[in-house]
């Protein structure tokens, strides 16, 4: 989720923009921290084979919410709060109508909501938000690109 963020910000001067609601995981280091639900399997599994409970703890440099305009940093885009796979999820929408949307949705076989969803109906009401927005392609978080149009279907 923001494994690499801390490292990025040492390496690179990386600055680092997340949704109030998530916030707490970086400065914790901790990505189940104010999660709905936490699957113990899940989380054991993240731990022993892949390493993933826990990552070097920072602040965010920016904190975002829905509608936030990016122009100020040079992106014709905004982000879009769309929760579901955490309370703090976000995507970015560019003024040219594509979607980066994290881990919300992903398209490894097909496009579909990630598996790994902490309130699936937040997840749902994220998707109908998207499909009242003027959306072209769709870049998720895992898998490839795809039309918004698979989705509105």
């Amino acid at each position: 989720h923001i494994g690499n963020c801390a490292y990025l910000g040492k390496k690179f001067g990386a600055k680092t923009a997340m949704h109030y609601d998530d916030a707490g995981m970086a400065e914790r280091g901790d990505m189940f921290w104010n999660r709905k639900k936490v699957n113990t399997l899940i989380r054991t599994i993240f731990k022993v084979f892949f390493g993933l409970s826990k990552s070097d703890r920072f602040s965010p440099d920016l904190y975002v919410e829905d509608g936030y305009d990016l122009s100020e940093y040079g992106f014709d885009a905004k982000v879009i709060h769309i929760p579901g796979h955490s309370k703090g999820s976000i995507g970015v929408l560019t003024g040219g109508c594509d979607l980066f949307c994290g881990d919300l949705l992903t398209n490894v076989d097909k496009p579909a909501l990630n598996s790994l969803m902490d309130d699936l109906e937040a997840a749902h009401a994220s998707v109908e938000k998207l499909k009242r927005l003027e959306i072209n392609t769709v870049y998720p978080g895992h898998g490839k690109p795809f039309s918004m149009s698979f989705l509105t279907e």
